[in-house]
């Protein structure tokens, strides 16, 4: 976008996520560009639903322009339409781009750029989904891959404390990197930590006396116990020493993957497995759909049942009975 068009500084577009404004807002002038820029930068906080939200609105529009669809008034829900039915995404996908679409026309409609809203009448794919896909380790090789991790180095110390309390939380690696030293504090006899979860909440989850014990030898050999403001998971430098910044999604995701390498694990194994192989664990300990909801913070039992594969093996027996 030239500046000369719309004078609308560049970081607030590149906060938004775009490096220029897709043109069909371009067209409709400064009010439509303000508006679409203030969409993304003052009414999405999260920085992945604003990520996806941005990559979903820039495809949309190409593939506007692909078609001569040139102005914001030529978008009807002919148009959506057909553009959902063509989408080579998979329907989850599929649904977060209309729903992308049907926000931004929603945010436009109110500060009267657009009438009415196109994408309002537009049916998504049907997606309904009582299994989770999130690989999920046993217990035992969870366990092994625990104590595969050398702790000889700090490096070490950090992902054996990360990966076990990721585990025992349920927590997902957006809140371990987001975690204080403040976040483990002592509770009465026993230790708890601050998770900081999606959409701003703060959620207070015991230790487990494993997890204690791991982050207290990472932290007594870090020696950043008393840094209380300063990030609990940090980088690492090209001399392997720790840094003063956190680790990122990306960090935690390579670590991960290289421990599960080293330990003979699936490839598969990400960092959003831990959630589900703690949940699967509790449930198959006795413990109740309930609790495990209220541990991961999940707003509905469901969400958690998706993390459930306790019936994986009764499943998988009741096949074999099968003698053909």
């Amino acid at each position: 976008m030239s500046s000369d068009i719309i004078p609308i500084p560049r970081r607030e577009i590149t906060r938004a996520g775009f490096g220029n404004l897709p043109p069909v807002i371009v067209r409709a002038g400064q009010d439509a560009a303000w508006r679409f820029v203030e969409f993304f930068t003052a009414t999405i906080r999260n920085r992945n639903t604003r990520a996806a939200y941005a990559q979903a609105i820039t495809q949309f529009f190409a593939w506007c322009e692909q078609h001569r669809i040139r102005t914001l008034q030529e978008i009807n829900p002919v148009v959506i339409g057909v553009y959902i039915e063509t989408h080579p995404g998979a329907a989850p996908t599929v649904k977060q781009h209309l729903a992308a679409i049907r926000m931004l026309f929603d945010f436009l409609v109110t500060g009267q750029i657009v009438p009415t809203n196109p994408a309002s009448s537009v049916r998504g794919p049907k997606h309904v989904v009582h299994r989770g896909k999130t690989p999920v380790l046993k217990a035992d090789q969870a366990r092994t891959l625990i104590d595969s991790i050398k702790t000889d180095s700090i490096i070490g110390l950090r992902d054996r404390a990360l990966i076990a309390l990721m585990c025992y939380t349920f927590a997902r690696v957006s809140a371990m990197v987001h975690m204080r030293v403040e976040d483990y504090y002592e509770n009465g006899k026993r230790w708890s930590v601050r998770l900081h979860e999606k959409g701003g909440k703060q959620h207070a989850v015991p230790c487990h006396h494993n997890a204690e014990a791991y982050l207290d030898e990472y932290l007594a050999a870090a020696g950043i116990r008393d840094e209380k403001k300063s990030p609990l998971f940090r980088s690492v430098d090209n001399r392997r020493q720790l840094t003063v910044n956190p680790m990122s999604r990306t960090d935690v995701l390579r670590m991960v993957k290289r421990r599960a390498l080293e330990a003979g694990l699936p490839s598969s194994t990400c960092c959003h497995t831990f959630r589900a192989t703690g949940i699967t664990a509790y449930l198959e300990n006795g413990g109740t759909i309930e609790n495990a909801q209220a541990i991961a913070a999940h707003e509905s039992p469901r969400t958690t049942k998706l993390y459930d594969r306790t019936s994986d093996e009764i499943t998988l027996d009741e096949v074999e009975r099968i003698a053909i």
